[in-house]
């Protein structure tokens, strides 16, 4: 009877984690099911502002940043993401695009890593 018992409570830790695992939603994560680094190539507009503050920010690259932006921790994401990195993003600078945009619903304050949004 103690053997069954001890069976019984083991099968119980190795199935109920198992089982409850089922309704995880992997891969959501800042940006939905996308990733931030293939977020990150719908910003190409965007390079030269993202990396001097006296660069043009265009238009094509705003309406990515107002539709990025939406969720901020997904921009966020996308501005401290490998992609961007080696493209030579420069966070530092990224993070004031939504602001050069004049995106009035913009985050302000938002904590981005290091870094606040304007």
């Amino acid at each position: 009877m103690e053997a069954a018992m001890k069976n019984i409570c083991l099968v119980a830790f190795v199935v109920i984690p198992g089982v409850a695992q089922f309704n995880v939603a992997y891969g959501d994560g800042e940006c939905g099911k996308a990733s931030p680094d293939n977020e990150a190539w719908k910003l190409i507009p965007c390079a030269s502002a993202a990396q001097s503050e006296n660069a043009a920010v265009s238009s094509k690259c705003c309406s990515q940043v107002k539709r990025i932006g939406q969720n901020p921790s997904c921009l966020c994401a996308v501005m401290l993401s490998n992609t961007a990195k080696s493209s030579g993003v420069k966070p530092e600078i990224a993070v004031t695009i939504p602001k050069r945009c004049n995106i009035s619903d913009r985050p302000i304050g938002y904590k981005c890593g290091a870094y606040t949004l304007p």
